[in-house]
């Protein structure tokens, strides 16, 4: 029998009240906890969730994508190596579960539908054997691959021949909507998992035919699926999507039954307040990421201007942190920081970010909320405070990080304890996947005249708008 006792703080509402001081934080851990790792003066509370992702085992910078305006990173996408996407997503999801985050939103980057059913199963099963919960956006898109507006024939003005000859060939091509929505519904059959979620994945409509979000609107009202579709990025998404849709495409998804409460948009940088209120009438969630739009030069999302009566707002990395490190605590302070206002009284406060960052992603995950604990070395926190009885919530603001996540446990399972993952080896997963990228390094050698040339193009293409 275990007498031992780890006194501490718990803290089940961030922002909304003081920690509660136990003299056991044993009593509140699962049966499985490895206790006698816990620091003495931890602090127990739920995990975040990062709401938006796309699971890069090899980050963007690591195969030469540096950040650029948004349209003109997308091409340096084609350098991703070939890696299993098993351990693309291990290595991915491993590494969030480092930084005690125990569930995430990741959106498939693959555009082969034939290959979407296998490569969503080894993506699942990373999740099972890392232990984290999972929402899987399956990748849907018929329209548009290159450039706005009549895609890759947009760009060849900006080519000389040869080249457009050379880069023609890849070109994409794309299923029916039938076709594609039948693949995310072979993807959702196939997962047995409750810390699984598979989901609709318009990659955002600038990318899809009316006719397929159609589909996707009358495939999730009948099935009850969720939706979740990157929106209204960058500057010259707003140009092109007004140009498309007269009446604003806000107000055209909701005439094609689109917006509802199953639905959650990416970035929503560029919303308009009449849009913002029709997602809130509607019920959508809509997930902020603020490091990817300041380093993809997007901008800054309305987040402060919403009112209490919504949308409902999360965060998420979309893969792109502020320090390139995927710890979602510097999100959550960035955001913090960023939509503080220059007001005496602060409306943007510290119980809005953890509302966001637990309850409505966990709801964008389609997972229940409080079910989960991360613990955090608290004491290391406030090692030099001179009071103990500062609001928890604005220490962690402060000077959180994802070194001071000690455990992580999800639906009741141990997966991260004294700062390692019980059930990964992830230098070892991660040592892997640096082989498989290294060994395309050829390919992609001989890639990155062709993206250079492409990245050109786009850039001088969108000038003149």
């Amino acid at each position: 029998m275990n007498t031992a006792s780890v006194p501490g703080r718990l803290l089940l509402r961030p922002g909304h009240e003081a920690a509660g001081r136990t003299q056991n934080l044993l009593d509140h851990l699962p049966e499985n906890a490895s206790w006698t790792t816990i620091p003495a003066g931890a602090l127990l509370m739920p995990p975040p969730v990062n709401a938006h992702d796309h699971g890069y085992g090899i980050r963007t910078l690591d195969f030469g994508n540096a950040d650029d305006a948004l349209e003109v990173w997308i091409p340096g996408l084609r350098l991703r190596p070939r890696t299993e996407p098993y351990l693309e997503a291990l290595v991915a999801f491993s590494r969030l579960a480092q930084t005690g985050v125990g569930a995430t939103m990741h959106c498939h980057n693959s555009l082969n539908i034939d290959r979407l059913v296998d490569e969503a199963g080894a993506v699942m099963r990373a999740a099972c054997d890392a232990g984290i919960r999972l929402a899987l956006s399956c990748p849907l898109l018929d329209y548009d691959p290159w450039a706005y507006d009549a895609g890759p024939q947009r760009l060849r003005p900006y080519l000389d021949p040869a080249d457009w000859d050379d880069l023609s060939g890849s070109i994409p091509s794309y299923a029916s909507p039938s076709v594609q929505i039948s693949a995310a519904d072979a993807v959702a059959a196939a997962n047995t998992s409750p810390l699984l979620d598979v989901q609709y994945g318009p990659i955002g409509p600038q990318w899809c035919s009316n006719a397929l979000l159609e589909a996707i609107a009358e495939a999730s009202h009948a099935t009850g699926r969720r939706i979740h579709m990157h929106l209204l990025e960058s500057p010259r998404q707003r140009q092109w999507l007004d140009r498309r849709f007269p009446q604003g495409v806000v107000r055209y998804l909701d005439e094609i039954g689109f917006l509802s409460p199953r639905l959650a948009v990416a970035h929503g940088v560029q919303l308009r307040p009449d849009e913002l209120e029709l997602l809130a009438a509607r019920g959508v969630q809509l997930v902020s990421n603020p490091s990817a739009n300041l380093r993809l030069r997007s901008g800054v999302a309305p987040v402060a201007t919403i009112p209490p009566s919504g949308p409902a707002f999360a965060f998420g990395l979309d893969g792109t942190g502020f320090d390139d490190d995927q710890d979602l605590w510097r999100e959550l302070r960035l955001a913090h920081l960023l939509h503080g206002g220059r007001d005496l009284t602060r409306t943007f406060t510290a119980g809005r970010v953890f509302d966001a960052a637990i309850h409505v992603g966990a709801k964008v995950v389609n997972a229940p909320a409080n079910e989960d604990l991360v613990l955090v070395d608290y004491a290391a926190l406030i090692a030099d405070s001179l009071m103990d009885d500062l609001d928890e919530a604005e220490v962690l603001l402060t000077r959180m990080t994802a070194a001071h996540a000690k455990a992580l446990y999800v639906g009741g399972q141990e997966i991260l304890c004294d700062g390692r993952l019980t059930r990964v080896d992830f230098e070892a997963a991660r040592a892997e996947l640096l082989q498989q990228a290294r060994a395309d390094l050829p390919r992609l050698t001989a890639e990155r005249g062709r993206v250079t040339k492409l990245a050109a193009a786009t850039r001088a293409y969108y000038a003149s708008w």
